[in-house]
C-alpha cells in the first residue's frame, strides 16, 4: 500500500511540491520523495524503489525461516553456503567495517541479540551463562568468505548474522541506485524510519543540499542543528526508544559486541558516508565507542562525518553549555574536521551544544541557532521513527 503525499516546500528563492511516497517495511515506514515535475510517471518511480526495498527485507530479514540469511544461519555451520552476489559483498564491506571499528560494528552477533531479548523487543539483563554461550558463538572472526566460490561458513554453531545495523541503509541504496541507473532519478530524498537517510543530488534551486534537522534524542522537538546532504547519505544512531533502567542505568538495544552489553555514554551518534550502509554502520560504531574511539574510526573513514551526543550533554536550551563558557569541552586527542578548529587545548572541534564532529566541513552543518534559515523546507524525520531496525 503506497501513500501519496503533496507538500509545498518553501525555498527562499526556489518554491516546489515535492511528493512523497511511503510503504512500511523492515518495521518502520520508508519514504520517496520526488520532486514534482522531475519525472514524468513520479508513482511507477517510487513504487518500483520501494518494491526493491521490499526484495531486500525478503533476503535479509531473521524473522522469516524463507529469507536468505535464516537459512545460511541454519545452514553456514554445518557446510559452506553459497550465497546471492550482493549478500555476498554486503558481507564483504561489513567484514571490513568491523575492523575498522575494532569490532564495535558486527553483524555476526545475532545470538547477542537474542541473549538480551530485544529481537522480541523483550530486553531484560540475560544471565551469565547464556550471554557466555552467545559471546563464545557471535563475532565476524568466525565467519568464512570464500570469494572465488561465493561461499559462507561459520566456525562456530550457534552464530547467527543480524543485519539490522546496516539493513535499512542497504536497502535505501538498492532503492537509489535503481533510481539513478533505470529511471534516471537526479533529485530525490529516501528515508527509512528518519533514522537512515539518502538523498540523491540537491533539491530544486537549494544547491547547498537537502536540508535534514537532526533531533535531539531526549527531546523530540528540540534539534542539535541541520545538516545538507547532496548525493550522500546519514545515519542515526541511538537507544531512545528501545531501552529498559536497571540500578539507574539506562540501557539500550545498542549492544556492544565486544563485551556483549548495551552500549553506554552516548546519547546519539551520527555518520554522513557516501552511502546509506556505510553511514548506518559508522554510526552504530560511533555510539558503541564514544568519543574517544570515534578519533581513530575518523581517520580510517576520511570520507565520512560524524556528529556525536555524549550523554552528558548539557540540555540545547541552556546557552552555558555554549563554547567558550563552562560546558562540555571535546576531549583531548580527537582528530579535528578539516577548516573547524577545536577550543584552545584540546584538538576536538568545538562543542555546539555538547555536539561532537569529525570530519566536518562547515557548509555541511548548521547549528540550531542559525535554522531558522531552513525550517520551513527542512526534513524532520518522525518523533517516534525506530532508530535501528530491529523486527
Amino acid at each position: 500500500m503506497i501513500a501519496q503525499l503533496f507538500e509545498d516546500v518553501a525555498a527562499a528563492n526556489a518554491p516546489f511540491t515535492l511528493l512523497r511516497f511511503s510503504r512500511r517495511a523492515m518495521a518502520t515506514t520508508f519514504e520517496v520523495a520526488l520532486p514534482a515535475g522531475s519525472h514524468p510517471d513520479p508513482l511507477v518511480v517510487a513504487e518500483a524503489a520501494l518494491d526493491v526495498i521490499d526484495a531486500v527485507e525478503d533476503q535479509l530479514t531473521v524473522y522469516r525461516e524463507e529469507s536468505e540469511v535464516s537459512r545460511l544461519n541454519a545452514r553456514a555451520a554445518a557446510a559452506a553456503v553459497p550465497v546471492a552476489d550482493n549478500l555476498f559483498e554486503l558481507l564483504q564491506r561489513c567484514a571490513a567495517w568491523t575492523l575498522q571499528s575494532n569490532g564495535a560494528f558486527d553483524v555476526a552477533c545475532g545470538a547477542i541479540v537474542k541473549a538480551w531479548g530485544f529481537h522480541r523487543r523483550q530486553g531484560a539483563i540475560p544471565p551469565a551463562a547464556t550471554l557466555q554461550r552467545a559471546m563464545a558463538c557471535s563475532g565476524m572472526r568466525h565467519v568464512i568468505l570464500e570469494s572465488r566460490r561465493r561461499t559462507v561458513k561459520f566456525r562456530r554453531r550457534g552464530l547467527e548474522l543480524n543485519f539490522g545495523a546496516v539493513g535499512k541503509g542497504y536497502a535505501l541504496d538498492q532503492a537509489a541506485r535503481l533510481l539513478r541507473q533505470r529511471f534516471g532519478v537526479r533529485s530525490a530524498l529516501l528515508h527509512g524510519g528518519g533514522s537512515s537517510i539518502l538523498a540523491i543530488g540537491t533539491p530544486p534551486g537549494r544547491p547547498r543540499g537537502w536540508p535534514i534537522r537532526l533531533r535531539h534524542p531526549d527531546h523530540p522537538r528540540r534539534s542539535l542543528g541541520t545538516v545538507y546532504l547532496c548525493d550522500a547519505a546519514l545515519g542515526t544512531s541511538a537507544a531512545t526508544y528501545q531501552h529498559f533502567v536497571y540500578n539507574n542505568r539506562k540501557l539500550g538495544h545498542v549492544l556492544d559486541p565486544r563485551r556483549g552489553w548495551p552500549a553506554e555514554g552516548t546519547a546519539s551518534a551520527s555518520a554522513i558516508a557516501p552511502t546509506a550502509a556505510q553511514a548506518d554502520a559508522l554510526s552504530t560504531a560511533a555510539f558503541i565507542l564514544g568519543p574517544r574511539g570515534v578519533e581513530p574510526l575518523s581517520r580510517l573513514c576520511p570520507d565520512t562525518a560524524f556528529l556525536l551526543l555524549p550523554e552528558a550533554a548539557p540540555d540545547p536550551g541552556d546557552r552555558s553549555g555554549t563554547p567558550g563558557s563552562s560546558g562540555m569541552p571535546g576531549p583531548s586527542g580527537m582528530a579535528k574536521p578539516s577548516g573547524m578548529p577545536g577550543p584552545s587545548g584540546t584538538d576536538a572541534s568545538p562543542p555546539r551544544q555538547g555536539l561532537l564532529t569529525w570530519n566536518l566541513p562547515g557548509d555541511y552543518y548548521d547549528p540550531p541557532e542559525q535554522e531558522m534559515d531552513v525550517a520551513a523546507d527542512r526534513f524532520d524525520p518522525p518523533p517516534g521513527a525506530c532508530p535501528d531496525w530491529l523486527d
